[in-house]
């Protein structure tokens, strides 16, 4: 038997409520438990990013739109997070197996010893001793809008990298990603393979909104497969009405296939395959880029960009290359890192990111030393642990350079 795999099964609110009943699907809710039985029984390991606390609130309230009120939400997610987990519970208590519930925010990844305890949580739960499934979800009653991951795609892709995860799937109700809506363009057709993300952005339109009761489309199933491929993990994109084919998927490994066979095509079971990058970025440099909540920004000049470019510049930023700082940040907070790009229309440059950082300096701090020279920062703001703004800076993958 290949060697287990860890797998994260994003589950969005209409995977498990019906928009004609508002009832929950019983008969696929019971399909993912036994899938996530079968993939157990087989060495594998399991985490469920479940959507539905805020959808089930509604049905137990009897309200039909999507509300507005922050305050109404949170209530709402209050109410249905528990009728959510107590059904979980039943259905996998069936079959014997321990699920566990992590309600994660972005101010928890924020924070590095919170991030490291969640990390810490997760893989406690997934070891022999406790053998449980984890059911992550964001916590909506305490979430601001500031700090929110904003929908569970992007959230699952986080949870999959903290945890090293082999596969993310999610779950939506087409068969995967499609050149268009297959339902209103008969000459749609499916992707099965995607090597790049700018492959994937070119050949399609992913305009369309998501159901009356989730806060996602396609869309943002495109942005958490960059991010959970960036980590070096298989994203799949496939039908949540046959939770069964991630099952046949995992023992396949269709990843490790589609890397070994190019222009694969993948029609049983179908579904669109992101294949991960080869060389896993770093996990601190991936958490910066992608998993921390950036507080303000740093706008460097050409020549900090290009030095950061290169390889041995370890990350490391020195005052003189800050030309400008947007925001309130503390010492150790993420920030993004930005370039003026010139218009080709003759129009005022404008700040574009191309990347995020750890700062060591408050943004007040670095108001006042930006542009200087190390040996005039002692001066401005006496005794420094550090000479650098930042040694911890990432540049985006798809960064692209200021004209």
């Amino acid at each position: 038997m290949q060697q287990g795999k860890t797998v994260v099964i994003k589950l969005g609110t209409s995977s498990i409520l019906s928009d004609v009943s508002l009832e929950p699907k019983i008969r696929i809710m019971a399909s993912i438990v036994e899938t996530v039985s079968q993939l157990r029984l087989r060495g594998h390991r399991v985490v469920l990013v479940c959507s539905g606390a805020i959808g089930v609130g509604r049905v137990r309230m009897g309200i039909k739109e999507r509300p507005q009120e922050l305050s109404v939400r949170q209530a709402l997610a209050a109410l249905g997070q528990l009728r959510l987990m107590t059904l979980w519970e039943n259905l996998f208590g069936m079959l014997g197996i321990h699920i566990a519930q992590v309600l994660l925010t972005r101010a928890d990844l924020a924070d590095s010893p919170r991030y490291v305890n969640a990390r810490a949580t997760l893989e406690t739960l997934l070891s022999d001793k406790f053998n449980a499934v984890p059911i992550v979800n964001e916590n909506d009653t305490v979430s601001v809008f500031e700090m929110r991951f904003g929908d569970n795609d992007s959230l699952s892709a986080i949870t999959a990298g903290i945890i090293d995860a082999d596969y993310l799937f999610l779950c939506t109700d087409v068969d995967g990603l499609y050149t268009d809506n297959p339902r209103a363009n008969p000459d749609a057709f499916k992707l099965d393979v995607i090597q790049n993300m700018d492959e994937a952005r070119r050949l399609t339109c992913v305009k369309t909104m998501g159901s009356s009761f989730g806060t996602g489309g396609m869309q943002t199933k495109l942005v958490a497969a960059e991010l959970a491929t960036a980590a070096g993990i298989a994203t799949v994109i496939l039908n949540g009405e046959h939770p069964e084919n991630m099952a046949h998927i995992v023992e396949q490994d269709i990843a490790t296939q589609a890397l070994k066979t190019p222009h694969m095509q993948l029609r049983d079971p179908p579904c669109t395959l992101f294949l991960p990058h080869q060389q896993r970025m770093p996990a601190h440099k991936w958490r910066i880029l992608h998993a921390m909540h950036p507080s303000g920004a740093l706008i460097i000049d050409q020549g900090a960009y290009e030095r950061l470019s290169r390889k041995e510049s370890g990350g490391r930023l020195l005052p003189v290359g800050v030309i400008g700082v947007e925001g309130n940040f503390d010492r150790l907070q993420a920030v993004r890192l930005k370039i003026y790009k010139q218009s080709p229309t003759g129009e005022p440059p404008e700040t574009v990111e191309v990347g995020r950082a750890l700062t060591n300096y408050t943004s007040i701090e670095c108001e006042r030393i930006k542009g200087l020279q190390s040996a005039q920062v002692v001066e401005v703001i006496g005794a420094v642990d550090t000479m650098y703004i930042t040694d911890q800076a990432v540049l985006s993958l798809q960064a692209a350079a200021p004209t």
